[in-house]
């Protein structure tokens, strides 16, 4: 008898235990989950638009502050190349002579005593050499202007993937809440129907478990969003770590169809900043190898000069005339390298120009694949889900199915509206991705 009444009190001492211990840890969740929203609060909130966001990241942006000083930088040399070759100045004065200090003075007869010689000489470029390296500097800019247009392109790229990640984190994050919420309900009416003895602590328990499972959800999307909160920031040189940045309004899916492929092509090949550095690079190597012929020519070096008491005539002066003779060096080595490097850039570009149609090609097939999946009948669909979700959980409540149809249902739920999201998503992203190539 004693040892019946052991094991009975120990059955009734652990399931109160077990009781106890799904109340703290039920208790512990639901504290968690308070303290994030807390927390969220917390911080203060940014709500921008896309457009804002786009004049926030021009005017803060210092990746594109240091590219446009490049601009300014390869402009400040477009002019060094217009100034003339300063000339240079000789001169030679004597000072000794035959071991006898020779100052330079006056004679008695009206002469001078001494001698000194004076030359102002200016190189002159020959063959239009002043004209190409202008040339040369003004491409350089241009190269420079379409390099920071590639910059701006790349990021804002960037800031309008980060931007609708961020838009579907927080729909995706709103659903989650809102499970939570219902979920923690219906937790807490069950609490109270299996103190009675009404329903199963097996049922219990797996609902515990799909409080936990969604708790943990949360937790990765959180980390995640905080992932694309950083990128963001960055973007827009926000440094304040308790700003969350809110989109304005939910995901959009409404896109209008883009042009025809053709025309979005022939756009693209006057826009895209990448194929353009190629285009001017070809420029660049083929004005360089116009230089390079120049250079064959040799320049003259021309001045006059005045002579006191040291030629034939007392007061002497001259023209002089220089110019180095092409007879070895003739620069064959830097006109053939300018060649090669024309029929090297020439075909750099042709294969720019195949990646940017088949890139447009793949972004257009992805898009128009995407707008498919967004159509009327779908929409429905999803909003019909939505509707059966809330009757299925009244129906849970009601007794009307059983656990392991709810449990399925509401995973399916779950997963309907997580493909809704990254659907809308996608679409987005392919329009940005089309627009990347464009450059529109």
């Amino acid at each position: 008898m004693d040892s019946l009444y052991f094991i009975s009190n120990f059955m009734r001492n652990t399931n109160f235990l077990q009781r106890y211990c799904h109340s703290i840890l039920l208790f512990l969740f639901l504290s968690i989950y308070i303290s994030n929203l807390f927390s969220q609060e917390k911080q203060d909130t940014l709500l921008l638009t896309l457009q804002q966001s786009d004049k926030t990241f021009i005017d803060s942006n210092l990746l594109l502050l240091a590219q446009h000083y490049n601009v300014d930088a390869q402009k400040a040399l477009v002019e060094q190349a217009k100034v003339w070759q300063n000339p240079t100045l000789n001169t030679d004065i004597g000072i000794a002579a035959d071991g006898k200090f020779v100052g330079y003075k006056k004679n008695a007869d009206g002469g001078y005593n001494g001698q000194y010689y004076i030359q102002i000489q200016q190189l002159i470029l020959t063959a239009k050499k002043r004209g190409k390296l202008i040339d040369l500097a003004n491409t350089n800019t241009r190269l420079s202007e379409l390099q920071l247009q590639d910059v701006l392109r790349n990021l804002r790229y960037q800031l309008h993937q980060d931007y609708y990640t961020i838009q579907q984190q927080l729909a995706l994050l709103r659903i989650y809440d809102n499970q939570a919420v219902q979920l923690n309900k219906l937790l807490s009416g069950m609490k109270d129907q299996l103190g009675a003895g009404n329903i199963a602590r097996k049922d219990y328990v797996r609902i515990q478990a799909l409080v936990i499972s969604l708790q943990q959800d949360i937790t990765e999307l959180k980390k995640d969003m905080a992932d694309s909160q950083n990128d963001l920031k960055i973007l827009l040189q926000i440094k304040d770590a308790n700003i969350f940045i809110k989109p304005s309004g939910p995901l959009s899916d409404d896109i209008a169809m883009p042009d025809n492929l053709e025309s979005l092509v022939n756009s693209a090949l006057k826009s895209n900043p990448n194929y353009l550095l190629q285009q001017w690079q070809t420029t660049y190597q083929q004005q360089n190898l116009s230089y390079q012929k120049a250079l064959q020519t040799p320049d003259i070096t021309l001045g006059p000069n005045f002579d006191r008491n040291s030629n034939f005539a007392p007061n002497y002066v001259g023209l002089g005339l220089s110019l180095p003779l092409p007879v070895f060096n003739k620069n064959k080595g830097n006109i053939k390298s300018a060649q090669a490097n024309i029929k090297q850039q020439e075909i750099l570009t042709q294969n720019a120009e195949t990646e940017l149609r088949n890139h447009i090609s793949n972004a257009y097939r992805k898009l128009l694949l995407s707008m498919e999946l967004n159509n009327s009948s779908q929409k429905a669909f999803y909003q019909d889900y939505e509707t059966i979700y809330n009757n299925m959980l009244q129906s849970y409540k009601d007794r009307q199915i059983n656990l392991l149809e709810f449990i399925d249902f509401f995973n399916d739920y779950t997963d309907s509206q997580k493909k809704l999201l990254e659907q809308q998503l996608n679409l987005q992203l392919a329009k940005e991705e089309l627009q990347y190539h464009v450059n529109r």
